[in-house]
């Protein structure tokens, strides 16, 4: 079991950040909905926060020549993939539930499916490779990116500046912040455990 410890807190954390989701506090024109719009938020704010990392170590690992930076970078452009993709379904149960359908040519939607297949391959060829300073060049590489990408797409469904720091209603907010937060605590313990995964292979 202490082999695979961070997996099993990984999953402990994601049964544990659902059941917060359920009680989360409801909004006065999506209703209960809206808890699977502060979930896919915090789901997706975590991948790319794990993604700026992974580019950070990267670099570092670049710089320094430091296996150990390699190897965070590496392990954590596994998990924000990870997030990345699971955000994605979560993206389509917010749409139909709260918008009664499935709006998939919306841009940012469109260029996240892109950027999913895109890092999914790039992560299994950079683990079939496993080329310490190219995984982590690749991994800059994808955040810059992704980050110059969505800097220019058109915001349909993503009205700019963030709907919920701008209701001015506390408890939503607080309430995001934390699940957020609980995304966070997940992401270390599932970039752990592709770290165990390394080290288990050395």
């Amino acid at each position: 079991m202490s082999k695979n410890r961070h997996l099993i807190s990984f999953f402990i954390a994601v049964i544990f950040i659902a059941a917060i989701t359920l009680i989360g506090p409801e909004e006065k024109s999506l209703g209960s909905n809206v808890r699977l719009v502060y979930l896919h938020g915090a789901w997706v704010l975590t991948a790319e926060i794990i993604f700026a990392l992974a580019a950070l170590t990267g670099l570092f690992g670049l710089v320094l020549r430091r296996d150990i930076f390699h190897a965070w970078s590496a392990a954590l452009g596994r998990a924000g993939i990870v997030f990345w993709v699971t955000y994605l379904p979560m993206s389509l149960l917010a749409m139909q539930a709260n918008w009664n359908g499935l709006f998939l040519a919306e841009p940012r939607f469109r260029l996240a499916m892109i950027f999913a297949v895109t890092g999914i391959l790039l992560q299994l060829g950079l683990w079939l490779f496993e080329t310490k300073w190219l995984t982590s060049l690749a991994n800059i590489l994808f955040v810059v990116a992704l980050r110059v990408v969505f800097a220019t797409a058109e915001n349909v469904m993503h009205p700019p500046p963030s709907p919920i720091f701008n209701s001015g209603l506390w408890n939503i907010i607080a309430f995001f912040l934390a699940l957020n937060l609980l995304a966070w605590i997940a992401g270390f313990f599932l970039t752990k455990s592709f770290m165990d995964l390394e080290s288990r292979k050395a």
